[in-house]
């Protein structure tokens, strides 16, 4: 099997290609622009397997898209190439309606277009695989509010209630799949997931940047009273899902991911600071440094996934705990210095708490 990924140099991108090189026999094709956030030596353990391309390139570029699907002939896309930051998205909007909803309907053309001159027995075959996020659903009650409030789940029918540019994109997007599949028979399976979490995070989100800010002795920004709920995916186990979705997911069908694991910001970042007071003693203790700044504007309240359906249904449930997921993370950017020094000397000034 042959698959095209869009975004593949990102976090969870490289993630997938990763898990499918070492771990399969199938073929990556990644297809990255290379903004800010793609980073191909997320890919070093694998770019040199002769089941592996890269090709630089623009979603919203069709002429691009149909030279790689001539050129490669994939038997499936997964599509996980977004702008994807809360706070950018805020800040400027406009790149997240040009790469999330224009970048998907240009991709979903492409992939018709190749799709329709396949011959009927690769037809049957082909799948179009949209990542996307659960920030699409809102959020959910929290339990200071609503004591029935943990019972409340987003499963793959809630509606959806987008608070953010970042997270109303990615609805259109995921409507856009859905069209495509309902009016031209585009062969198209949805994932929605929880936070992911892991090596190689680009540092502006939350985990990443505040490891490394403790580790700097910076200090460790938190929205508001660091009560916000999210539940956390480690991104292994995220890429295992994925690919299971689309080498054995019903074609039409959405599935929510998620690690089972509703923790308070506040409490990550506590968490965080335990490991690194262990595994990285320092004078005084990192919780000094955490301080309450400004709350984001429109900021959801909770979020928690139901992933039931894809555990009943394709056999997948995460495979680490957010204690053991959260060790390894930790140690990772204590062994990898090198690498998140690179990347904070060459990218940006990170100035204000990333999603």
């Amino acid at each position: 099997m042959k698959l095209l990924v869009t975004g593949g140099a990102g976090f969870i991108g490289s993630a997938v290609i990763r898990h499918v090189i070492q771990n399969t026999d199938d073929s990556v094709v990644n297809v990255d622009k290379l903004t800010y956030a793609g980073n191909l030596e997320s890919l070093v353990a694998v770019s040199s397997s002769d089941r592996y391309a890269f090709e630089q390139g623009d979603i919203c570029h069709r002429a691009e898209l149909d030279r790689i699907f001539a050129q490669y002939q994939p038997d499936a896309v997964m599509h996980l190439a977004a702008e994807s930051h809360v706070d950018r998205s805020i800040d400027g909007p406009a790149a997240f309606i040009e790469t999330n909803i224009v970048g998907t309907y240009t991709l979903l053309e492409a992939a018709r277009s190749y799709w329709l001159s396949l011959d009927e027995a690769r037809k049957q075959v082909f799948r179009f695989h949209h990542i996307s996020t659960d920030e699409v659903y809102g959020d959910l009650p929290h339990p200071d509010e609503d004591p029935n409030a943990k019972a409340m789940l987003f499963t793959e029918s809630t509606s959806y209630a987008p608070s953010s540019p970042y997270s109303a994109s990615k609805a259109s997007s995921d409507h856009l799949v859905r069209a495509w599949r309902r009016t031209y028979g585009l062969p198209t399976l949805i994932t929605n997931c929880s936070n992911n979490y892991g090596p190689y995070h680009f540092p502006e989100k939350l985990i990443p940047h505040i490891i490394l800010n403790a580790l700097q002795g910076k200090p460790l920004p938190v929205y508001g009273k660091g009560d916000q709920i999210r539940d956390w995916l480690y991104v292994e186990d995220h890429a295992r899902a994925l690919y299971k979705v689309v080498t054995e997911g019903k074609v039409g069908e959405t599935y929510n991911i998620g690690g089972h694991n509703e923790k308070q910001n506040l409490q990550v970042v506590h968490t965080l600071c335990e490991m690194l007071q262990a595994l990285n003693p320092r004078s005084g203790q990192y919780t000094d440094l955490i301080t309450f700044v400004k709350d984001r504007p429109g900021h959801d309240r909770r979020y928690a996934i139901d992933a039931s359906k894809i555990e009943n249904e394709l056999g997948w449930k995460p495979q680490e705990t957010f204690e053991s997921g959260m060790r390894k993370t930790v140690q990772w950017y204590l062994d990898n210095e090198a690498w998140w020094q690179r990347v904070l000397n060459g990218a940006y000034r990170l100035e204000r708490l990333g999603h």
